[in-house]
């Protein structure tokens, strides 16, 4: 299996940005994407950002512009940097790597980190 570690949360003003990181490690399978999701009490897990194997990302509309996904050179950390946060980003940020185990794909997620902006 992999394992995941996110960090990087916390307490920032709207305009203002922070840097969310996430290492994974164990495990033998193929991971063919990576990103990050994030989760208000009320609403469902949303995709925010996603790296694919061959590089290509993805954002949601609400940031696109604003944050920006990254990997550093030998893939085992992704980052989020999230620029112009506003209060709408308040949400607990989960890591996510989709990997091929046993033949099909399986999401791992890391523990989550709280990212509060106030206005």
């Amino acid at each position: 299996q992999v394992q995941l570690v996110d960090s990087g949360g916390g307490l920032v003003r709207a305009g203002e940005s922070l840097r969310l990181s996430c290492t994974a490690s164990g495990g033998g399978s193929t991971i063919i994407a990576k990103g990050w999701y994030r989760q208000t009490p009320g609403k469902e897990r949303e995709l925010v950002a996603q790296i694919t194997r061959g590089g290509n990302s993805n954002y949601a509309d609400s940031v696109k512009g604003r944050f920006t996904i990254l990997r550093d050179y030998n893939e085992n950390t992704i980052y989020l940097q999230m620029n112009s946060l506003k209060p709408e980003d308040t949400a607990v940020y989960y890591c996510n790597a989709r990997a091929i185990a046993s033949g099909s794909p399986t999401d791992y997620w890391g523990q989550g980190t709280q990212v509060t902006v106030s206005s």
